[in-house]
């Protein structure tokens, strides 16, 4: 079994909920995981706030971000155990990020420590 990334990309990070409606997602989205993890397929994950970031490119240069260049942004993300991509991809589904109109959901293989995919 291998493990796959479920990463969360919002359209536009700059948008804010309300508290109500953040709780309301944050509700459903540990609905969402605990589904995983009765499964034993959950690994890990975190959330990533929007503010307070910072992005180092070429030559040292320091901008704040993400949002200098591009509106969306990465709001968090989760590991889990598939049996394949497909798999991976039907945990991703469920998301409740994708209620968000333009936001997805990015699903890569992790990969192995000896250096195979």
């Amino acid at each position: 079994m291998d493990e796959y990334v479920l990463i969360f990309r919002h359209e536009d990070g700059q948008k804010v909920a309300s508290p109500e409606q953040m709780q309301i997602w944050m509700k459903q989205t540990m609905d969402w995981i605990g589904g995983i993890a009765a499964q034993n397929k959950f690994v890990s994950g975190t959330g990533l706030p929007f503010d307070g970031a910072k992005v180092v490119g070429h030559n040292g240069v320091v901008t704040n971000g993400p949002f200098g260049d591009i509106k969306e942004t990465i709001g968090g993300l989760i590991t889990v155990r598939a049996e394949s991509v497909d798999e991976a991809v039907e945990f991703a589904k469920g998301c409740p990020v994708l209620q968000g109109e333009g936001n997805t959901v990015e699903v890569r293989k992790v990969a192995k420590n000896d250096g195979t995919h």
